[in-house]
């Protein structure tokens, strides 16, 4: 059993439904509270201010009549009050000479006077509630007890019965109204730390499954709420996750049959000069073969590397504010000797004050990536053209050629990792140009579109334009 409310304690001290839900009803209790006190004191303690003060009025009247008229006329006035008929069963006189006898009044018992020492009483009026003996019954009563100038003393006040069963049926009132509301808070609090357990628990079920290795669970949204967006927020970042992870495996498996060719021939080339005469130069080429095709390995994961540099983010702190023309006319004149070279018709359209944000090696780099594709896959004889300008309010550098392009439904495959057509499986590359150039892209907050040329391709490489 202590082992269980152990538990729970540690449960309940480490769940945060937990600690809002006690800080809701805390929360609640404190406003019952106010609100209790707020209503007590604007209905008991005005009743009391106002019964306070029409008691001294009553007794000021009173004394002024003592003097005016003696004691003979309070003695009078006593009287008549109390056997006028009007709120007979609450007033209160009572008229003592200065030994401390009753000369007039309806109560038995009485308490001294503040300062009353031997019957002889201080000159002080002195208001009071004390228990009282009127008509044979001990009650509450407020008294104004107010020394005369002759001596004596004149006592007025009101039985508090009614009032002080009045104050008893407010608070029974409040006590029920706190005891049901605290139950409305308690029942609202542990229905809200139900619906966030709720909540949590789904989005808890889903990690759970995603930590199984089940990717494609998705947490079930409803509403608008800032559950509802959360949700929403996380199951895009598990596609993103889903996307990527596919991508892993997607290279893992082209790595492996890219890397598994080049090895099995260095291997073969090697072998083959072992197992013949073993010439200087049968060695010597052998050596030459094997070294020629490790620096495309090597080759191959500098590309690899650079991809994961882009993906990873690292170079964004090196962004600076970039002339894009600039840079796509530097990257041309570079270009022209190549493509006079290759029999290729190169055009450049390179306006100026075109800027963007970014990492100029990297901008020139996949603006190389893209003339190089064109020139290889377009072939000699061919037109290329590349052009900066705008493209729907962004900055763009489309390069296009006029050769066989793409067919559309191998468009958004080609920026995948390794993926190479059919027709260019001939040519020299390892599939990663476009991929390096998308990764660029999306690094600097743009993207990589292909479009069918008709014939050939164009890709744009679209960014955001710089902010002042």
């Amino acid at each position: 059993m202590a082992d269980r409310l152990r538990s729970a304690s540690r449960l309940w001290g480490a769940s945060i439904a937990a600690k809002l839900v006690l800080g809701y009803g805390l929360l609640g209790t404190l406003s019952i509270a106010v609100v209790s006190l707020v209503f007590y004191t604007g209905t008991i303690g005005v009743l009391d201010q106002n019964l306070d003060g029409k008691i001294v009025a009553q007794a000021r009247r009173l004394l002024h009549r003592a003097a005016t008229g003696g004691h003979e006329s309070l003695i009078e006035e006593v009287r008549r009050l109390l056997n006028d008929g009007i709120d007979s069963d609450r007033e209160i006189y009572q008229l003592l000479d200065s030994g401390g006898k009753a000369l007039a009044g309806n109560l038995g018992s009485w308490p001294l006077a503040e300062g009353t020492i031997a019957g002889k009483t201080a000159p002080r009026a002195t208001m009071l509630s004390a228990d009282v003996v009127r008509e044979g019954h001990l009650k509450p009563a407020r008294l104004y007890l107010l020394p005369l100038a002759g001596g004596g003393v004149l006592i007025v006040g009101r039985d508090l019965s009614e009032q002080e069963a009045v104050r008893e049926l407010i608070w029974d009132a409040l006590l029920a109204g706190a005891g049901v509301s605290l139950l409305l808070t308690v029942a609202g609090a542990l229905l809200f730390r139900r619906t966030i357990e709720g909540k949590l628990g789904e989005i808890r079920g889903t990690a759970a499954r995603i930590e199984a290795g089940d990717l494609s669970h998705r947490i079930t949204i409803s509403g608008d709420d800032e559950f509802a967006r959360l949700n929403r927020d996380i199951n895009r970042m598990l596609d993103r996750i889903e996307l990527l992870m596919e991508g892993i495996r997607h290279v893992s498996n082209a790595i492996a049959h890219d890397l598994r060719t080049p090895l099995s021939r260095i291997r073969g080339r090697l072998d083959d000069a072992l197992r013949h005469d073993a010439s200087v130069e049968r060695l010597s080429g052998a050596s030459h073969d094997a070294i020629d095709d490790i620096d495309d390995l090597i080759r191959l994961f500098e590309r690899l590397l650079q991809i994961a540099e882009v993906e990873s983010g690292m170079r964004t702190s090196m962004f600076e504010r970039l002339d894009l023309g600039r840079v796509v006319a530097d990257i041309g004149e570079m270009y022209e000797a190549i493509a006079e070279d290759d029999n290729i018709a190169l055009t450049v359209e390179a306006p100026e004050s075109l800027y963007v944000d970014g990492d100029r090696n990297l901008l020139a780099s996949a603006i190389a990536s893209l003339l190089e594709n064109a020139f290889k896959y377009a072939g000699p004889g061919s037109a290329v053209r590349v052009r900066a300008g705008l493209h729907h309010g962004m900055a763009s550098i489309a390069v296009s050629d006029n050769g066989p392009g793409i067919p559309p439904e191998e468009l958004d495959k080609v920026t995948q990792r390794f993926y190479r057509l059919d027709k260019s499986r001939h040519l020299p590359g390892n599939g990663l140009g476009l991929s390096i150039v998308s990764a660029t892209a999306t690094s600097h907050g743009g993207r990589l579109a292909l479009e069918d040329n008709a014939p050939g391709l164009v890709a744009r490489l679209v960014l955001p334009l710089a902010t002042n």
